[in-house]
């Protein structure tokens, strides 16, 4: 069987890109035909069709991408074979993406919700995200690069590190580890939290303003280091050993990359018992999944021609529509002061989420699960 892979190619610096490629990557060592195109390449997306006459276009996505996805390659005759991701709401295609023979989904909270907004998911199935974990492994004993970044970032010898990444921060949980860390501090105070944020974003400038306003009320302004701009996959590894806990109680997650990235580099991860990071943390074993204390619930939400509307609209729901979790407080509190305070324990949960994540997630492995499940499904 042949497959073209439809993603942001060149890889860019994008979890989609980075999803689409290590696909591309695990199905070549695997010995598949396989060719690799940008996904809104209309040239060479045609000549790929007509040229490699691929048997499936996997394309990676979401719903709205549908008109890129699976519509186009329909129109030369090539069965496409979405691999979605979920952001808010479904709000279109249901029709098309419910008469397809199989729709890849990167975690069961994924199919969930295009289930809960009107898509027949019989044909869905789960295939995780692939990661290199010969390049995400720990670098404990790369002593003078941890210890170069540390000076560099101003923290002392003795401190812990806890560290968040993401476009914005607040959308992983900062804003609620700002809260934890401020219970922390009445008892232990040698900590220091890294927040890494792309920056220069609406998102980011807008929750920026509302973080530091959050830390001056709680008195650690001077705990927390932000970072922002791009970091090269191959500068992560490194980045990631240089924290002692990884947290990110993600207010909205479909997977958590950045979350397996750290446990694969032997860091535990505090995240929240919602969507996607329930598919990749094992709860007292790689990390701890903080309950949820509360959602956001919406009654209605915009529509835009963008989505394939022929206009503007606002859709009111017959049933509200959780948008976005919170993570409990008291308990990430407990669980992060727990892994800061007991050296032995966060050593042995990072040893097993090294192991876990290397077993579950390897990008050959993911390749031949997907590979397995298109071979079974399309004739």
């Amino acid at each position: 069987m042949k497959y073209l892979i439809l993603y942001a190619h060149p890889v860019q610096s994008d979890g989609l890109s980075i999803q689409g490629n290590m696909l591309y990557n695990g199905l070549l060592k695997l010995g598949k035909e396989v060719l690799p195109c940008d996904w809104n390449a209309g040239f060479q997306k045609v000549y790929s069709y007509e040229a490699f006459q691929p048997d499936v276009a996997v394309g990676v996505g979401c719903w709205h991408n549908t008109p890129q996805l699976i519509l186009h390659p329909q129109k030369y005759n090539v069965q496409p074979v979405p691999w979605l991701v979920a952001d808010g709401w479904v709000a279109n295609y249901h029709d098309v993406l419910s008469s397809l023979p199989l729709v890849l989904t990167t975690s069961n909270w994924v199919t969930q919700t295009y289930k809960r907004d009107g898509v027949d998911t019989k044909n869905f199935r789960t295939a995780h995200i692939g990661f290199d974990t010969e390049l995400f492994k720990p670098l404990t004993n790369n002593g003078a690069g941890l210890a170069k970044m540390r000076e560099k970032l101003g923290i002392k010898e003795h401190e812990k590190v806890i560290m968040t990444v993401g476009g914005d921060v607040t959308s992983k949980g900062a804003q609620e580890m700002y809260a934890a860390l401020a219970q922390i501090n009445n008892e232990f105070k040698d900590w220091k939290y890294i927040c890494k944020a792309w920056g220069e974003s609406e998102s980011y400038d807008y929750h920026h303003k509302e973080e530091l306003k959050i830390l001056e009320d709680l008195g650690i302004k001077d705990k927390v280091i932000y970072l922002t701009g791009g970091f090269s996959t191959e500068f992560m590894p490194l980045f990631l050993s240089m924290c002692d806990v990884y947290a990110a109680p993600s207010r909205l997650e479909g997977f958590g990359m950045i979350q397996v990235e750290a446990q694969l580099c032997g860091r535990p991860v505090i995240s929240i018992d919602a969507m996607g990071p329930k598919d990749t943390i094992v709860h007292g074993k790689t990390g701890y999944l903080a309950k949820v204390s509360e959602t956001v619930d919406l009654t209605e939400e915009k529509v835009y021609t963008w989505m394939g509307f022929k206009e503007d609209d606002v859709i009111k729901f017959d049933e509200p529509k959780t948008f976005a979790y919170r993570a409990d407080i008291n308990e990430l509190a407990e669980y992060t002061h727990k892994l800061l305070t007991d050296d032995e324990l966060r050593k042995k949960m990072g040893t097993e989420a090294r192991q876990y994540s290397a077993e579950k997630f390897d990008y050959v492995t993911r390749a031949k699960h997907i590979a397995e499940l298109i071979e079974g499904n399309i004739r």
